[in-house]
């Protein structure tokens, strides 16, 4: 009874709950526009439904509470009217599932393709990894031995690198070169200082070993000479360079903000800078007068400071306004001191490179390209040591020391002239030789260079400098101060003038030279039967006279040989001179002193313009030019007859008149004057019988 009882009170829930969804339907289609059953029910799904399609889940449900109740609540024919548009919007739903799962069905087919191919794929890589393993543990082990092998070549490069050191400062105690070993010391200790990061502690021992004891025996030589306070200004020097490149990064991250904030427009880098110089400058005023009567500390001191001056300024950026140490190198003492310290050296330095095995021989002689001033190494040593001095003495504050040290610099040059002269004053008789060469390359090199330097930024400084110094001290003549003023001349010229006369003079000693050997040569060419000579038409080819050989073969040999040992601007002087002295020698001993028929005008002719000219086409494109005498004899010696007499009936009827100039200049005559085209023309045979 219990078990009816709850059927029933269930059946009358569900009926409940149908009626009020009925009502509640009824409701709805009330609140429609047509009130129609179909509008009713497209209400009531929209309404239990809506947009959601996961509520279509209650589509059974709702059918089921429908069919339970359709006969309490609605008359048959409503029900069954409302049952079938619920059945027709149920159909339609499946369709769009129905097309949502195939559409799902192709995408898993496609999944299903895709994991196939990732699946092959798979199985491809691991087939290759496989087959790559041996070699990529092959290869692995092999990277292994070389990055261990790597370290160990880095390892000795180390243990190299410190026992060099060590030999070199071994060598320099052995020699007594105390300097040197000092220097090769604070080397090692830089040294030391990179590897302090190292893990290498076996390295790091050796290496601080090694510091120690040689920087023990540097120490007891150094206090048993009692000079270890100012023997080695490299020291303190580096360590000042050092704080400050230490102490730059927190000067300027730190400090300097700081005193921006402030408004303070001190550099605060500077300032340390500038502070540490000052404690350099008290060093070096208590050390220089100790070293002042010693030339190889004294030079060595200038040297470690010029350097501590340079790196200062171009890496640190210190201002050259600032207190430097070349204040104190510029004191009166210490100033006079480092003169003559450098003339001493330079002139010592001057005695070996002449006295070197190498001084005349060019060190680019196998290089062409750079070898074109063929320049002994004598002569660029000393270039470089004036360039040197120059490098020490340009950032001087003051003019006047420039200018002293300008003078030292003139003095060497003439130094070095006069020295030059006197090995070429051994060379004189062999005025062609190598080493004669070599003396007028050397000449020319130096005096091109210091023409170069006069015209550096630099020296016309010193040259505007020099002008105020005399004219306040009236050394010059107001010609000279104006031709400084003007920059017609320079602080060079006087050296520049003695090296071009000795170069001059060494020219013409070889041009004399070999006109001599020329003339030897030219005897039988003179003694040429000029006046019996076949004519062209006589002869079936024109050839060279065989008197003329000696002479053009003296000549070509010796241009060869000179143009190979002279540089290129002194051979161009030097056959110019020499084509000067032999255009007027051929014209004067070998044309004026014969007569000419026409075989001999036309031979000749021949002889020069097919031979001579030639040799030096090379040179220039129109070496005729240069023999400008002997060209115009030769076409007046080969005018044919009935011009000659025409040209000469032109001279005499019009001595010294315009005519008699365009007559010549008609027929190519430029150069020589009237009378001696007067003279030539009656050097000629082949005139006809007039009676005259």
């Amino acid at each position: 009874c219990s078990e009816n009882d709850d059927q029933k009170k269930n059946l009358k829930e569900k009926s409940d709950i149908n009626t009020a969804a009925l009502v509640e339907n009824e409701q709805v289609c009330e609140g429609t526009d047509n009130g129609d059953l179909p509008s009713c029910v497209s209400a009531f799904i929209e309404k239990e439904v809506g947009n959601d399609l996961k509520s279509l889940k209650k589509l059974d449900k709702l059918i089921e509470q429908m069919t339970e109740s359709k006969m309490q609540i609605l008359p048959d024919c409503c029900w069954f009217f409302w049952y079938g548009q619920v059945l027709t919007v149920s159909s339609e739903i499946p369709k769009r599932i129905h097309s949502a799962l195939k559409n799902a069905e192709e995408s898993k087919q496609f999944l299903n393709q895709f994991l196939e191919q990732e699946t092959h794929l798979f199985s491809s890589i691991n087939s290759h990894l496989l087959t790559a393993q041996p070699w990529m543990e092959d290869l692995g082990a092999m990277i292994n031995q070389i990055e261990e092998i790597e370290r160990h070549l880095a390892y000795l490069k180390w243990i190299s690198q410190i026992e060099e050191l060590s030999d070199n400062i071994q060598q320099y105690l052995m020699t007594n070169n105390v300097p040197e070993a000092a220097s090769t010391l604070v080397s090692m200790a830089e040294l030391d200082i990179k590897l302090q990061e190292s893990s290498c502690t076996h390295l790091l021992g050796f290496m601080r070993a090694t510091v120690k004891f040689w920087h023990k025996i540097l120490k007891d030589k150094l206090t048993r000479q009692g000079i270890y306070p100012y023997f080695m200004p490299e020291w303190y020097l580096a360590q000042v360079l050092l704080w400050i490149g230490n102490h730059t990064q927190f000067l300027d991250e730190k400090i300097q903000p700081i005193l921006d904030k402030v408004g303070s427009s001190v550099n605060a880098r500077l300032e340390f800078s500038r502070g540490l110089m000052m404690l350099v400058l008290e060093k070096l005023a208590a050390d220089i007068p100790c070293l002042l009567y010693d030339d190889s500390l004294f030079c060595h001191l200038v040297d470690e400071v010029l350097l501590f001056e340079r790196e200062l300024h171009s890496a640190h950026g210190y201002p050259s306004t600032f207190a430097n140490c070349m204040h104190i190198l510029s004191e009166e003492t210490c100033f006079q001191r480092w003169l003559t310290v450098e003339r001493k050296f330079a002139l010592q330095k001057m005695d070996s490179m002449l006295s070197s095995e190498a001084a005349w021989i060019s060190q680019y002689k196998d290089i062409t390209d750079v070898d074109e001033m063929k320049v002994p190494d004598c002569a660029e040593t000393f270039m470089t040591l004036l360039l040197v001095i120059t490098g020490k003495y340009k950032n001087l504050p003051t003019a006047s020391r420039k200018l002293q040290f300008l003078e030292l610099q003139k003095d060497l040059v003439d130094d070095f002239r006069i020295r030059l002269t006197q090995v070429m004053k051994e060379e004189t008789r062999a005025s062609l030789g190598f080493r004669y060469c070599a003396i007028l390359n050397a000449v020319n090199y130096i005096s091109t260079v210091l023409a170069d330097w006069a015209d550096n930024v630099f020296f016309l400084q010193l040259q505007q400098a020099a002008l105020e110094v005399f004219a306040e001290n009236n050394t010059l003549s107001k010609l000279q101060l104006g031709q400084l003023a003007s920059m017609e001349s320079s602080v060079f010229d006087d050296m520049i003038n003695l090296l071009e006369r000795l170069k001059h003079d060494m020219l013409t000693r070889q041009v004399d030279h070999v006109f001599r050997e020329v003339k030897d040569a030219a005897k039988l060419y003179k003694k040429e039967r000029w006046l019996s000579l076949p004519s062209q038409s006589e002869q079936a080819v024109m050839s060279l006279s065989s008197s003329a050989c000696p002479l053009l073969l003296t000549l070509r040999d010796r241009l060869l040989q000179l143009e190979q040992q002279l540089c290129f601007s002194l051979f161009k002087v030097f056959w110019q001179m020499l084509v000067e002295k032999l255009d007027i020698y051929i014209y004067q001993e070998i044309i004026l002193a014969n007569h000419f028929n026409e075989g001999g005008a036309a031979q000749l002719h021949f002889d020069m313009t097919r031979n001579l000219f030639p040799l030096f086409s090379h040179y220039c494109k129109r070496p005729e030019n240069y023999f400008k005498h002997v060209k115009e004899a030769c076409i007046l010696l080969n005018l044919n007859v009935g011009s000659a007499l025409l040209l000469r009936d032109v001279l005499q009827s019009t001595s010294g008149q315009p005519p008699a100039t365009a007559a010549l200049n008609e027929v190519g005559i430029y150069k020589l004057a009237q009378q001696d085209v007067e003279i030539l023309l009656n050097l000629r045979t082949n005139w006809p019988n007039t009676g005259k």
